[in-house]
């Protein structure tokens, strides 16, 4: 059985992912920002997932997040079974509105 090579750009964005990783940032805020059973991706990777769209050189609005990220290695940016899919608006919105109900200033 042969192994199936495939083949990825990920540009810059991932010495992004690995700076954000470096500094535990999806864990600072899964810290801050609990999650909720019902959702497919925690609050940390979404906000990885935001800086690594303003770092894209494009920055996409909220509603076309997962088109923006369906050409990308989703999975091995953002960690094993998440899909462009998780990344839809309302996911986002939400994730933004606990971020200003914590805090930004304090947050950040």
């Amino acid at each position: 059985m042969e192994a199936e090579l495939q083949v990825a750009n990920l540009d810059h964005l991932g010495l992004v992912a690995s700076v954000i990783d470096e500094l535990g940032l999806v864990e600072l805020t899964d810290e801050i920002l609990p999650g909720h059973a019902q959702n497919c991706i925690s609050s940390g990777r979404v906000v990885k997932a935001m800086l690594l769209n303003c770092f894209g050189f494009l920055s996409a609005p909220l509603y076309l997040f997962s088109e923006y990220f369906a050409s990308k290695p989703v999975a091995h940016l953002l960690g094993a079974g998440i899909e462009a899919g998780h990344l839809n608006d309302d996911r986002l919105g939400r994730v933004l509105d606990a971020l200003f109900e914590s805090g930004t200033t304090m947050f950040f």
